[in-house]
């Protein structure tokens, strides 16, 4: 059965077989002024259209072609007349900005809901006149304006909130600089970017909770044996080898980067965040002996259902695709993980999928590795930049979890000693020579 496509979307067969879908205006409106970008929309059929083509990033994207139309028409769209966002306006500036590559290719889909908040807090904020920030022009916002909107917002209703003032600043900057590329007649040219060197108040920033592998652990076992294998693995791939949460449930990691045919001793892991590409060594032979740095994590992961090629995947429970397999959505795993958090004795109420990834950050400084030694693991960049040689990545991985591994085995020999050292005080007084004899009087 074919399904429906929403306006203006095309649907091109790619090299690899596959099907992607396409965002174009018609070149009829173009030439009556439309400057919306065309835009690929991926190669999911949900993300592109929705659910029976009424959803998804199209659906947006033709809100946004509606009230241009509209507008060009001098008519109201489907809501009220002061809903559309007039040319040259900081409400216009925002959405045409969500058009751009900018953000439709830099900003991803975790960010997005985060950036359409603070945008909607900027556009919302009323002056002193009770006049909305959204309503004003552009040219309107001078140095002096930006630092009146910076204070409304960080004094929010319910106290003192530097965090979001810290967010508008540096959404507003980034907004300004890229629509004045493409339409400079609306800035000042005085003033292009009011929030350009902004001086912003300074608070003290609260330190990441990283939880710990004892307790990456217990949480995997823990969701294993409630029937949730899906959530243990996340919190694990993310622990050892340092993917980006939204990239494993996004579905980024597969079986084939797993014990693979060129590779089967190792795991590719890519931050697509960077486009780092690392390779993590899972065992090594010396002297006939198979050393395993990964066993239990590997012992997770065989909990796995292979539903498809990405290794993170549920089956749809209703529906027309009832019984057939999908990527999850983030938000949808960010709730059973907290529903597994709440479930599991001994799991801290801190416990989420990006504190296990800083938790394995941590356990790399623990484990005292060099600076490169961590980079070959995390996948990080400097200004030497990963250069993505697989044959040095390796070696340098290798060396590196080598060390880690040493670490892990001699933490435990420590905690060994410590517990066997606890019961020895004990015994020491039994066998004391000064026990059996006394002390001698002095005559």
């Amino acid at each position: 059965m074919e399904r429906p496509l929403p306006r203006f979307v095309e649907v091109r067969r790619l090299a690899c077989g596959s099907v992607a879908f396409y965002f174009r205006i018609p070149t009829y409106y173009r030439s009556l002024g439309c400057e919306m970008a065309n835009e690929p929309l991926g190669t999911s059929y949900e993300a592109a259209c929705g659910q029976e083509g009424k959803g998804g990033r199209a659906a947006t994207l033709n809100a946004l072609f509606d009230e241009w139309n509209n507008h060009r028409r001098g008519e109201p769209g489907e809501g009220e007349q002061g809903k559309i966002a007039r040319y040259g306006t900081i409400d216009w500036l925002f959405r045409q900005y969500k058009t751009e590559k900018a953000y439709t290719e830099k900003v991803s889909p975790r960010s997005r809901p985060d950036y359409e908040r603070i945008m909607q807090m900027i556009c919302d904020t009323v002056d002193k006149s009770g006049r909305r920030i959204g309503e004003r022009q552009i040219m309107e916002v001078t140095p002096r304006a930006a630092d009146k909107i910076y204070d409304k917002i960080i004094n929010g209703p319910n106290g003192i909130r530097l965090r979001q003032g810290e967010k508008v600043v540096g959404l507003c900057r980034k907004a300004w600089r890229i629509m004045r590329r493409l339409h400079p007649e609306l800035f000042d040219k005085k003033h292009p970017n009011p929030w350009d060197d902004f001086t912003l108040k300074s608070r003290t920033k609260t330190k990441k909770h990283a939880v710990t592998r004892e307790e990456v652990y217990k949480f995997a076992w823990g969701c294993i044996k409630e029937g949730r294998p899906e959530p243990a693995a996340v919190a694990v791939i993310c622990f050892e080898w340092l993917q980006r949460p939204e990239n494993v449930v996004a579905g980024f990691l597969t079986w084939p980067d797993y014990r693979s045919k060129n590779w089967p001793n190792a795991v590719r892991i890519e931050h697509h965040k960077n486009k780092a590409l690392v390779w993590h060594p899972l065992e090594e032979t010396l002297d006939g002996e198979t050393v395993k740095f990964y066993a239990e994590a590997e012992d997770v992961l065989s909990h796995l259902p292979k539903l498809g090629v990405p290794m993170i995947m549920r089956r749809i429970q209703k529906g027309e695709r009832k019984g057939d397999a999908k990527v999850w959505s983030y938000p949808g795993m960010e709730k059973v993980v907290q529903q597994m958090r709440k479930k599991i004795d001994g799991v801290s109420k801190l416990f989420t999928l990006d504190s296990c990834r800083h938790g394995g950050m941590t356990e790399l400084e623990e484990a005292e590795l060099t600076d490169g030694q961590g980079r070959a693991l995390s996948g990080h960049k400097t200004a030497q930049a990963y250069r993505g040689y697989a044959k040095e990545t390796m070696m340098r991985a290798l060396a590196a979890t080598r060390k880690r591994h040493a670490h892990l085995l001699a933490q435990k020999e420590l905690d060994q000693q410590n517990a066997d050292g606890a019961a020895s005080p004990r015994d020491e007084a039994q066998t004391s020579p000064i026990s059996n004899t006394g002390v001698r009087s002095q005559g």
